[in-house]
């Protein structure tokens, strides 16, 4: 549901509020203050509550809970004279007090789409099929449509993929489907087929993706567990594929866009071949995915992910110094974000490069909600979790740092930002002055593919300081290679950490070889 009141509309779906129709931008903890309010309307509510709706229950001062009230009022037209929307109760609470009417959310959002007319031209799609049983046991047979059901539930979260529904896709339940019926019918790119097997008291899963234009196998594998650990195995299942769809249909999709001339490229041919380029961390490369992105955008104004796309090539010219203007670089990688948004307020991409952008103007408490939604709109989002625990670096939470890396590298042991994982994990070890372990980290992330200067730079501080000064001199003259021009200014405003102690020692490193 929704609700509306006086000119505004509040749609806890979309979380997102609204002005006779045109969205107004908030941050994320005074959208759900607001909800939260709203939700509450026939009651008190007070700051406890407040807190734990808010900020999970996390400590927080009195100060911070009235400066959301007075965001959330501002956004709404109210002020702490008039309180004509959100009333305080003195030293008690709030009370949302404007009449609100309750109305159907503005678009419902399905477990899964198929493609049709209204999406942009290109997205690729995938059926998921019922699983083949080959002979298990009577009490598992079940597994042949509850996997593919969790499966379809868990990929309808990636905006950038179009789901067959459940309905459609599990007509064709053949031991042997015809791949170019199934992708006639459902106007598939992509169908993912299992066998299910139970071979000594195990159950087995076997897995393959097959693009239906060419009927060849782009992936396979084969998960297995003991019956008894049935439960842990489907979940292992749904992070698995998620994980492998995330790298293979983008990686094909760009394949099959460069053997096209690019003035006929669409929307999402264009979007795929930018990001094969965004992931090569190169001035070049990041120039090509930019044009890529614009391509995209000409070709469809309202394409939420390329507009993401674009902010994130500012982001890189900000926060790899590609630009000889970081300021706007920062400026742009915003407004690309927040147009991203405007189109599509559920694109875990979209809130990840929202959330990166206050990475670039030293505001990590705004980021990290910003990557928060991002993950709770994708529980198998990686980079989202990668992201979170850089910001939780750079304030210092090494609980939450080393958690959210783990979890990154769990849902994606070969991401493209692997070197990030690793590099993020020496950084805060050197703030927590476990300087050997640093050092193997920050060597295992600098020979990590598409690892950049900035990594480079980690591992000549993380040497130095664990006494490795032969490997310091080595890394100082890669960083040299990969940007000669390379400064101390660069790393520290890539990592502007609150760790005052431990910059000062990195910048002394950095000062011993030159930096």
């Amino acid at each position: 549901m929704a609700w509306t009141f006086g000119d505004f509309r509040l749609d806890p779906e979309k979380f997102q509020l609204s002005r006779c129709d045109k969205p107004v931008r908030l941050e994320p903890q005074v959208l759900s203050l607001l909800i939260h309010l709203v939700r509450n309307r026939d009651c008190m509510v007070t700051k406890d509550d407040i807190v734990a709706a808010v900020w999970q229950g996390r400590p927080v001062s009195d100060a911070s809970i009235s400066s959301r009230i007075r965001s959330a009022r501002q956004a709404v037209e109210d002020d702490g004279a008039g309180q004509n929307v959100i009333q305080t109760v003195h030293g008690r609470g709030f009370r949302f007090i404007a009449e609100v009417s309750t109305v159907p959310p503005a678009h419902a959002v399905p477990d899964a789409v198929a493609p049709d007319s209204d999406h942009p031209a290109g997205r690729p799609s995938i059926a998921v099929l019922p699983f083949q049983p080959l002979g298990i046991v009577p009490q598992v047979a079940i597994l042949g449509k509850a996997l593919p059901h969790e499966i379809i539930q868990a990929l309808s979260r990636l905006r950038w993929l179009a789901v067959i529904a459940r309905g459609s896709s599990f007509r064709f339940r053949q031991a042997v489907p015809d791949l170019d019926l199934v992708s006639t019918a459902l106007a598939a790119r992509y169908v993912l087929s299992g066998i299910i097997e139970s071979p000594d008291h195990d159950i087995a899963v076997t897995l393959e993706l097959t693009d239906t234009s060419s009927s060849e196998i782009l992936w396979a594998d084969r998960l297995k567990a003991p019956i008894p650990e049935i439960g842990d195995l489907r979940a292992r299942i749904v992070v698995h594929l998620v994980s492998a769809l995330e790298t293979h249909i983008p990686f094909n999709e760009a394949r099959v866009a460069r053997l096209t001339e690019p003035a006929g490229l669409n929307a999402w041919a264009n979007y795929h071949v930018g990001l094969a380029h965004l992931y090569r961390f190169t001035a070049k490369d990041t120039a090509l995915a930019q044009v890529c992105f614009e391509r995209a955008v000409t070709a469809d104004p309202q394409f939420a992910r390329a507009h993401a796309g674009l902010s994130f090539t500012s982001f890189l010219d900000a926060f790899l110094r590609l630009s000889p203007d970081p300021t706007v670089a920062a400026r742009n990688a915003r407004r690309h974000a927040e147009r991203g948004l405007e189109l599509d307020v559920l694109d875990p991409f979209a809130n990840f490069t929202m959330g990166r952008s206050f990475w670039l103007t030293g505001e990590p408490e705004v980021a990290i909600e910003w990557l928060a939604r991002a993950t709770a709109l994708n529980p198998n989002y990686a980079q989202g979790f990668y992201a979170s625990a850089f910001t939780s670096m750079l304030t210092g939470n090494a609980a939450a740092t080393f958690g959210a890396l783990e979890t990154a590298l769990h849902l994606s042991p070969l991401d493209p930002l692997l070197y990030g994982f690793h590099g993020v994990r020496a950084q805060m070890l050197i703030q927590q002055e476990d300087y050997e372990g640093a050092a193997r980290w920050a060597d295992r992330a600098a020979t990590t593919p598409g690892a950049h200067y900035l990594i480079a730079m980690i591992a000549l501080a993380a040497n130095g300081l664990a006494g490795r000064h032969d490997e310091a001199v080595r890394w100082g003259r890669e960083v040299r290679r990969r940007k000669p021009d390379a400064t101390a200014l660069d790393y520290f405003a890539a990592f502007p950490t609150r760790d005052m102690a431990s910059r000062a020692r990195i910048a002394r490193e950095l000062r011993r070889q030159g930096f």
